[in-house]
């Protein structure tokens, strides 16, 4: 940590963007960005501390949709559109943030259960990631930290788990000495957005901020994860990724997502199983005759994805190992058609004449027409999708979903090869 005067003066040097290199496709106008936490930091705190500078990087799930709740396999990239902050020791057990365009957090660790009150609330994370990484057998203490984030809410980039990864990145480097794993901080954030915050979730998305690049993930063993990191390089197969805005609301979309993994418990149910991964699936094709009439239809359908994605999750660790391009392609396109048609997450409930997700996949297989490939991204119902294509095909893509979607919906993602992490200078 250095006075913020001092990370001011370190920011403005000419030599600074190349620190940033290696996180950002653009690394010219992040000391500017960075320059600006540190004085949002000492508006809000005053200028008489040490601080330290986090970032955290958004996600996009490559495949694997609503797999990891059941403890399958996913593969997931870290991006390099993040959430940053300057955070300092306050030498109480009071956590403070200010966050650029939000109310002023402010939690006592004194007492870590969750608190109903806290539901939906900055303040369940941050109490429910200080949580989660006492039971690691860590102490957290109190920071005061300045916030602000490239992520947009809802636009399915889960700034939810960069902020939770944040957080627990924070805690690691000022009072865990830096010991607290990659795992144990996407568990905290994962602890924190399910049990406090009140969204269910599995575990792809904190583990995906919180390692980087391109991740192969097998949560059968959710307190043992285990972690591929792939090589895969996007802007070397002459191939660029989006993700499509559709502008569909998020709120009253809980249940929703809630009734997934409700069903899918449903359908492990019937074979004395908690979870569909203990589950084997020709034991569920041999005893769908009797399965059918017992749980939901829906249910069945969406116990069919999990098998079929959890499998394509498989062969895409293959396929993007071996650079197999048509292969990744073949696999992007399965995966959104079975999100559709299996899943069916593809719209809300609650606003029937709401099909933003299915316009957005319709528009851009016309577009892309067998040479790309498109996917519902993140917890469905709203939101986006991921698109990958030839680089050839990409101006004219971000055109035609901007004129439906409108200006800034469309956004090129880069992957960024780091998780979270604290800057050094």
């Amino acid at each position: 940590m250095e006075f913020t005067h001092v990370l001011r003066k370190k920011l403005a040097d000419e030599k600074a963007p190349e620190v940033f290199s290696r996180w950002y496709e653009s690394a010219a106008s992040q000391p500017q960005r960075y320059l600006e936490t540190v004085r949002g930091f000492e508006n809000a705190f005053g200028t008489d501390h040490k601080a330290a500078l986090f970032s955290s990087p958004g996600r996009c799930e490559f495949i694997g949709n609503h797999t990891d709740h059941q403890q399958g396999r996913v593969v997931a990239a870290a991006i390099t559109l993040d959430v940053v902050a300057a955070a300092a020791p306050n030498g109480t057990r009071t956590v403070r943030i200010v966050s650029e365009g939000y109310t002023a957090a402010i939690v006592d660790l004194e007492d870590l259960a969750p608190r109903a009150r806290e539901l939906g609330e900055t303040a369940a994370l941050i109490r429910g990631v200080a949580a989660g990484l006492t039971r690691f057998g860590f102490s957290p203490a109190g920071f005061d930290a300045y916030v602000s984030s490239q992520l947009p809410s809802g636009a399915g980039l889960s700034s939810s788990a960069a902020f939770e990864c944040l957080l627990g990145t924070i805690f690691n480097s000022l009072f865990c000495g830096g010991t607290a794993t990659p795992v144990q901080i996407a568990r905290a954030g994962r602890l924190a957005e399910s049990e406090y915050f009140g969204k269910p979730c599995g575990l792809m998305d904190q583990l995906a901020c919180a390692v980087g690049g391109f991740a192969a993930m097998d949560l059968t063993d959710p307190a043992n994860p285990q972690v591929r990191r792939l090589s895969f390089s996007v802007e070397q197969h002459a191939l660029s990724l989006f993700a499509v805005n559709t502008g569909g609301s998020h709120a009253d979309l809980i249940n929703q997502y809630a009734a997934i993994p409700a069903e899918m418990k449903a359908v492990a149910a019937f074979f004395g199983q908690q979870l569909l991964c203990s589950v084997p699936e020709e034991t569920f094709w041999a005893q769908l005759g009797n399965l059918h009439g017992q749980v939901p239809d829906r249910a069945i359908l969406r116990a069919i994805h999990f098998f079929e994605e959890d499998g394509r999750a498989a062969r895409m660790v293959d396929a993007l190992a071996k650079e197999n391009t048509p292969e990744v392609l073949g696999l992007l396109a399965a995966s959104g058609r079975s999100s559709q048609q299996l899943l069916q997450n593809a719209w809300p409930d609650a606003n029937p004449e709401e099909r933003g997700l299915s316009l957005a996949m319709a528009l851009s297989e016309h577009l892309l027409q067998n040479q790309g490939a498109c996917r519902i991204h993140g917890g469905g119902f709203a939101g986006s999708i991921l698109a990958l294509m030839p680089s050839t095909l990409a101006a004219g893509y971000r055109q035609s979903m901007e004129a439906v979607f409108g200006l800034g919906s469309c956004r090129q993602l880069a992957i960024r090869p780091e998780g979270a992490a604290e800057l050094f200078l």
